[in-house]
């Protein structure tokens, strides 16, 4: 029996330190259930898997994880950069040990998250806000690609992906303002997924991906490069040769 081969895509633990890096919508879980959720006045995923969180004094969860370590959640949803009807395309769950850090390592938790976001918001530590730190014991990722349990460490050793800072803008500039080449790159959808509304919904080293929503249902496509890209320059050469530039396709 002849199974279907799936395009290359980054590793989980890739894909996870991405959403990470993205910074999208959290949510804390206290153990105890979804009913309790709460969304952070600031989070920073440090690049070892630990989350740094800041919380208002009087917030009881700041109480009660400088008692003792509090068992939590830390929700992360990687939202797509165009108007989707179901604009969350992946979701980071990072599961561990949460507690309240002291003056003095509020203070250099706040340095270090400065160094890599700078935020205003930081400034209010110590000042009506608190630091919280989240020790991971496992992280889930789930997207289009599957779901998929790390450990701390492996995440550690991964990277984002090196056009993550700068996917949200072109992906918005590709729907905006180049709706044509939205449609060249549509000639790579399966034949009974061209009828529906093309949207631009990832892209990453390995390749984009499109959004098809259909009047039914949406599906997620992966269309692969030739080979993974690193920079720019190679970025737009992949691009060109999936539109079908004559030009490229001389040269090659």
């Amino acid at each position: 029996m002849n199974e279907t081969r799936r395009p290359p895509a980054p590793h989980p633990a890739e894909r996870a330190r991405t959403i990470a890096a993205r910074g999208g919508r959290a949510a804390l879980l206290p153990s105890g259930g979804t009913e309790n959720r709460i969304t952070p006045v600031l989070h920073h995923v440090h690049p070892n898997g630990d989350a740094t969180l800041v919380l208002p004094d009087g917030h009881p969860l700041v109480e009660a994880a400088r008692e003792a370590e509090v068992t939590a959640m830390l929700e992360l949803a990687d939202q797509a950069p165009v108007q989707l009807r179901e604009p969350v395309r992946g979701l980071l769950w990072i599961t561990g040990w949460l507690r309240t850090l002291t003056p003095v390592e509020a203070r250099e938790a706040t340095v270090e998250v400065a160094e890599a976001r700078p935020d205003p918001r930081l400034l209010d530590v110590g000042h009506g806000a608190s630091a919280l730190r989240l020790s991971p014991a496992s992280l889930v990722v789930a997207d289009a690609e599957g779901t998929t349990s790390l450990r701390p460490e492996l995440f550690a050793q991964a990277e984002p992906d090196p056009f993550a800072a700068h996917e949200d803008h072109w992906l918005r500039h590709l729907e905006l303002s180049h709706r044509d080449v939205v449609g060249l790159l549509a000639q790579h959808l399966p034949t009974d997924l061209r009828g529906g509304h093309v949207r631009p919904l990832g892209l990453d080293r390995f390749g984009l991906r499109l959004r098809v929503e259909m009047a039914d249902e949406d599906h997620d496509v992966r269309i692969a490069f030739s080979r993974p890209v690193g920079t720019a320059q190679e970025l737009a050469v992949e691009l060109r040769r999936l539109m079908g530039c004559p030009f490229l396709a001389q040269r090659r």
